[in-house]
């Protein structure tokens, strides 16, 4: 009997590292690479970041669908999206850490002033700004889960006050914690830097929008590392022009990559960064995937599976 056969697929990825690393750990698994088929009723796993809608569909013997990611909902967009099947996103795999120092940057850039330090340099002006104590500054963040709960711990050793907002209760040393639509106004109005880190399903699709901005207590900051479909990328700009906002921060966008004509480009309170929070290619992301080929094998419980009720 023949032994699996894994279809690799990204837009993104090289799969040079990812098929050394099953030809090092897994010989016995043969690693096709999309859009390189062969009988597609050889397929039994796929290994993939985005791949052309119809595909995942179309593999009659496909047990599994890894994701190379911590998101997924560029796997699940498609239609045909075999539901099915069990699919298992990247919890962390070195994602974690990343994600954090992304956060942290976003937050103490904007907290100690540093773009209006770096116009004053262009200008040769020396000039100290008013500082303020990390104690006298809130950072919401939105989103408790793996990342998020990381970034707000880290956030409140470093002095800040941290709340978060979540769908579920969670309990972290040092953040206080809102809790769906009764927590959402509450918690908004008192974020004056706001992180979002919230997986994107049904509810969550294009929260950053008008209604969100104009909650926040005005002229703060926005660090963006969810999901592209929750911007709304013309009402984040009206809220930069209008003072709700001072400045935002953003690595993921609706339409990526970013195009060329978005005024996102040009906007001098924007910093924009091309998806690059966490990258998946690491030792700790190669560990994390075949350790969950690998239990999926043994009739083990993969890490990251996805309840596609919910999307994440």
């Amino acid at each position: 009997m023949a032994g699996p056969t894994l279809l690799f697929a990204s837009n993104i990825d090289d799969p040079a590292p990812w098929q050394a690393l099953f030809a090092r750990e897994r010989p016995d698994v043969e690693f096709r690479i999309f859009p390189d088929l062969g009988d597609p009723a050889d397929i039994t796993h796929a290994l993939v970041w985005r791949i052309p809608d119809g595909v995942l569909a179309s593999l009659p013997n496909l047990q599994a669908v890894f994701s190379l990611g911590a998101g997924i909902d560029q796997i699940i967009r498609d239609p045909a999206f075999p539901r099915e099947k069990p699919l298992f996103r990247l919890v962390d795999g070195g994602l974690r850490e990343q994600m954090t120092e992304y956060a942290l940057y976003g937050v103490l850039n904007w907290h100690r002033q540093m773009d209006r330090y770096r116009a004053q340099q262009a200008k040769r002006e020396w000039r100290m700004l008013e500082a303020v104590h990390p104690s006298q500054r809130t950072v919401g963040v939105m989103g408790l889960g793996v990342f998020g709960s990381d970034i707000a711990l880290k956030l409140a050793l470093l002095g800040f006050k941290v709340i978060g907002w979540s769908r579920t209760p969670k309990e972290l040393p040092g953040v206080e914690s809102f809790v769906g639509a009764e927590g959402f106004d509450t918690f908004l109005a008192r974020s004056e830097i706001l992180v979002n880190i919230l997986p994107l399903t049904d509810e969550t699709r294009g929260i950053l929008d008008a209604r969100l901005f104009g909650r926040l207590p005005g002229g703060g900051a926005l660090v963006h590392l969810g999901r592209g479909g929750h911007l709304i990328e013309a009402d984040l700009i009206a809220a930069l022009d209008a003072g709700k906002l001072d400045w935002a921060m953003l690595d993921v966008f609706p339409s990526e990559p970013l195009p060329a004509e978005s005024p996102l480009w040009v906007h001098p309170r924007v910093l924009v960064t091309p998806h690059i929070a966490a990258q998946a290619v690491s030792a700790a992301a190669e560990s994390a995937i075949i350790g969950n080929f690998n239990r999926f094998e043994r009739g083990e419980e993969p890490t990251g599976r996805v309840d596609l009720s919910v999307g994440y």
